[in-house]
């Protein structure tokens, strides 16, 4: 296969391709050592240019000079332009102290440098950082001339969040590991050498740091664990990088602040929401709490899908049926009734719901359907106020009996338009595709044939979210689809928000004349008439 042009991979980097081009250039450079060169090198002039700029040249004695100058003044000169503010938005305390003298003295950069001083960093980890809770550990391994070198570690309660660099000549490389079908593995291991879940990755494209992040919120009894990195390709190279990370968690757990929310439940618009707990630990504040169907509209639920399963066959029905859940939206606010975090705050300028100060949601099913177990992690305050949990509204994923009629051969001169709870959609295209991707094969062109129907309209404020869908032919057949879509901020000339949508099924050896769009779920907005206030504290 040809490489990409120069220009391609210019605009790669500089991330100016659309997602498409990007994905395939990206796959390509994965493959290719010679492309992952001219990639490296764009890179290395990226930060080049960067760092010229943030860094000039300076002579040997313009520390002295300057801070002679600068000491009859009041500490307020000191302050930092936009840029480093960026950097150090947590530390502001800090930034008058160490502004010049960071920038000078290399072993005073090194102290206060690392991944959770970088804009890569969500600003609970900088405050973490402040709590004295990142520690610096510089373990590192060489082979074949690349080093993988974990430089920082922090951790509390809720988390442990892991920097590592990847180093050829003293310089950053591309921090990207691949897992997956690769024999590299990263494992966090407890005690006792079992390996425990929850390890997330997180990687920048020209980024100097890779982030392990490990999630302990269900690892209340875990006070120690190793994070093993056991990596075979790195940067390209084959070789053995191996490395253990032992973290100690007992002292750091005594940070944390839990709060047990005993009998904080309520049912509304057949919504049960239980309040667990609440957790206060220095690098995020979080909520735990559970969603459920109450008993009636369980039952209703239930007589939709056994209607659904009559038909269209239980093969058909049953991978769907999990989509019908529950969520809701809420607000917390301090003690003059100011909200300080949102999850799920449906917002009339966006269309869409929206999230204020949050970190991460994370949803778990359980047993019965619609019942899931929710934590939701916010930025911490720096003073951690008093706060209250307030229900905005209850969202529903539920069945719904609702059905259009197309004609894919007449769609291109008469597209089908059609309305239902708030949405104005029109059938633009519903016909066989083919496209091309690349893949890790000994052949590496593969191609998928699938049958795109095509919607594109506008949505009002309020409206329902359209959901799965189901379909059948003219000859009884029925096809489940996959579904993507998207909300746009912007509005048409009706003052909808545009919207855009694509089912998707295995190709079809011929085209019927008639097709039956069944709408499967539908996802309402329910807003609570009393909101419901329950102390954090």
């Amino acid at each position: 296969m040809n490489c990409p042009t120069i220009d391609e991979l210019s605009k790669y980097v500089d991330d100016l391709l659309t997602e498409k081009e990007s994905d395939r250039v990206q796959v390509h450079v994965e493959n290719c050592s010679h492309c992952q060169e001219v990639v490296a090198a764009f890179l290395e002039e990226q930060r080049f240019v960067v760092e010229t700029l943030q860094n000039p040249e300076l002579p040997d004695d313009f520390a002295d000079n300057v801070l002679e100058q600068l000491e009859p003044y009041e500490q307020k000169t000191f302050r930092r332009k936009a840029p480093w503010k960026k950097v150090m938005l947590s530390a502001a305390g800090v930034v008058l102290a160490v502004g010049l003298s960071a920038a000078l003295s290399p072993s005073f950069a090194q102290l206060i440098g690392g991944f959770f001083s970088t804009e890569q960093a969500d600003e609970g980890l900088r405050l973490a950082m402040e709590e004295g809770l990142a520690e610096r550990v510089d373990l590192a391994v060489e082979d074949q001339g690349v080093t993988l070198k974990v430089e920082d570690v922090m951790a509390d309660s809720s988390r442990i969040t892991l920097s590592y660099q990847v180093l050829k000549n003293g310089k950053t490389k591309n921090t990207y590991l691949e897992e997956g079908d690769s024999a590299n593995r990263v494992i966090a291991l407890d005690s006792n050498g079992n390996e425990i879940g929850q390890l997330g990755y997180s990687w920048w494209d020209g980024g100097d740091y890779g982030v392990y992040e490990f999630s302990l919120r269900d690892q209340e009894e875990l006070d120690r664990l190793t994070v093993r990195f056991d990596i075979v390709e790195l940067n390209g190279v084959r070789g053995s990088w191996k490395l253990d990370v032992p973290i100690d968690l007992k002292e750091k757990r005594q940070l944390t602040k839990t709060l047990a929310l005993e009998d904080a439940s309520i049912t509304t618009n057949g919504v049960k929401v239980d309040l667990q707990k609440a957790q206060k630990a220095p690098s995020s504040t979080e909520l735990f709490y559970e969603t459920s169907f109450s008993e009636e509209e369980l039952t209703r639920i239930e007589k939709a899908r056994n209607d659904f399963v009559l038909r269209f066959g239980a093969e058909n029905v049953e991978d769907l049926v999990y989509q019908y859940e529950t969520a809701i939206a809420y607000h917390l606010e301090d003690e003059s009734g100011t909200a300080l975090y949102s999850w799920n705050t449906w917002t009339e300028e966006k269309g869409h719901a929206v999230d204020t100060g949050m970190l991460q949601g994370t949803s778990e099913r359980l047993g019965t359907l619609g019942h899931l177990k929710w934590v939701n992690s916010f930025v911490p305050k720096k003073e951690q106020p008093n706060v209250a949990f307030v229900l905005d509204g209850v969202y529903k994923t539920e069945p719904v009996d609702f059905s259009v009629k197309i004609r894919p051969n007449e769609l291109r001169k008469k597209p089908f338009s059609f309305e239902f709870e708030g949405n104005h959609l029109t059938v633009v295209k519903a016909k066989n595709e083919t496209n091309f991707y690349l893949r890790k094969s000994l052949m590496p062109i593969a191609k998928e044939e699938t049958f795109v129907i095509e919607m594109e309209g506008g949505k009002e404020v309020g409206a329902s979210e359209l959901g799965d869908w189901l379909i059948t032919d003219d000859k009884g057949n029925v096809y489940s689809s996959g579904l993507s879509g998207s909300i746009l901020d912007e509005k048409d000339e009706n003052g909808d928000f545009k919207v855009g949508m694509q089912l998707t099924l295995p190709k079809l050896k011929e085209v019927p004349e008639e097709l039956i769009l069944h709408l499967f779920s539908v996802k309402r907005y329910e807003p609570v008439v009393e909101p419901w206030k329950v102390p954090l504290y």
